[in-house]
């Protein structure tokens, strides 16, 4: 079984990769909606802010603040900067379990973010930057897919990419689509911005045209069993790599984190929309966002904090 603390390592890397892409992505789409009405562009802040836990209305009515902040304030342990140095400390700890294509490009998006001309490069272009880093985090992800051994140490970076996305999308989806009568549930504008967001805009106009209406965008980033970034495929991925993992660990350890993701995998693949809508979307949400924690908490206790006892036999 592969070291604790390399196990460790690997699945933030991929939690904290997924978590910079995610928050460029929020704030890319944020600064958009300032090129387009006043009220609009605040009203997507506000969806951008509550998403990543900071729903400040003072912030939101300075979009441009706020997504610089967002992705250059190294004080906050939320921000893009932030997550991609937390990242490549992680990759720097297991240089050894990972490709140097892997290391390469991680460590020139965290040099480029983290360069003296990174505020000066967002100011004269901050879509251009936003854009660039995604992309670099892209090739990242693909030099991962493409270089590492389909083993242990990529499976654990794949699923720390995935619980992440999960929990990323599911605080997005409830944002949106909670139970307190948010005008985005009406406002077409703030519904393609949720879609950008989950750049799921090509995706989704591709299942309905150009139905946008929140019931279908609710479905299709829950319930779609192809699109990468929907609850469904993200949790299909999380028990699958979990189920190839659980494999090195003494049976009395498996039956924790394996057990809480195939329920999470059937919540999903079964889910009808009428029953979610009739107990309420923001409900249902909540409840994939308590076991995507759960899941995390179990997969702690069964790859890195388990007890001596557990493992197995030289």
């Amino acid at each position: 079984m592969m070291l604790a603390r390399v196990a460790d390592s690997l699945y933030w890397i991929g939690r904290y990769v997924e978590r910079a892409e995610h928050m460029c992505r929020l704030s890319d789409v944020m600064l958009n909606a300032t090129l387009d009405r006043t009220d609009a562009a605040t009203q997507v802040a506000r969806i951008a802010l509550a998403a990543v836990g900071a729903p400040d209305p003072e912030r939101a009515a300075a979009p441009y603040e706020a997504a610089r902040s967002l992705v250059l304030d190294r004080g906050d342990a939320g921000s893009i900067v932030s997550s991609l140095a937390r990242a490549r400390e992680n990759a720097r700890q297991v240089r050894d379990q990972i490709t140097t294509e892997t290391w390469e490009r991680l460590n020139l998006v965290f040099l480029r973010m983290t360069a003296p001309e990174a505020h000066k490069a967002f100011t004269d272009g901050s879509s251009v930057f936003l854009h660039e880093t995604i992309a670099d985090l892209h090739l990242f992800k693909g030099a991962a897919d493409a270089t590492m051994s389909h083993g242990e140490g990529w499976r654990f970076l794949l699923l720390g990419m995935y619980l992440e996305r999960a929990q990323l999308t599911a605080r997005l989806l409830e944002v949106c689509f909670g139970d307190d009568g948010r005008p985005a549930l009406r406002d077409h504008f703030a519904l393609t911005a949720a879609l950008r967001m989950s750049c799921a805009l090509e995706p989704y106009l591709r299942a309905y045209t150009a139905d946008i209406q929140p019931r279908l965008i609710l479905r299709f980033l829950l319930l779609d069993e192809d699109f990468p970034r929907s609850l469904r495929f993200s949790t299909t991925q999380i028990e699958e790599h979990l189920s190839s993992l659980t494999k090195y660990l003494a049976s009395s350890a498996q039956i924790g984190p394996e057990r809480l993701a195939g329920r999470l995998k059937a919540r999903l693949q079964y889910a009808d929309m009428q029953e979610i809508e009739a107990q309420g979307a923001g409900a249902f949400l909540a409840t994939v966002g308590d076991e995507c924690a759960a899941i995390h908490d179990a997969l702690h206790e069964a790859f890195v904090a388990y007890p001596l006892e557990l493992r197995l036999p030289a």
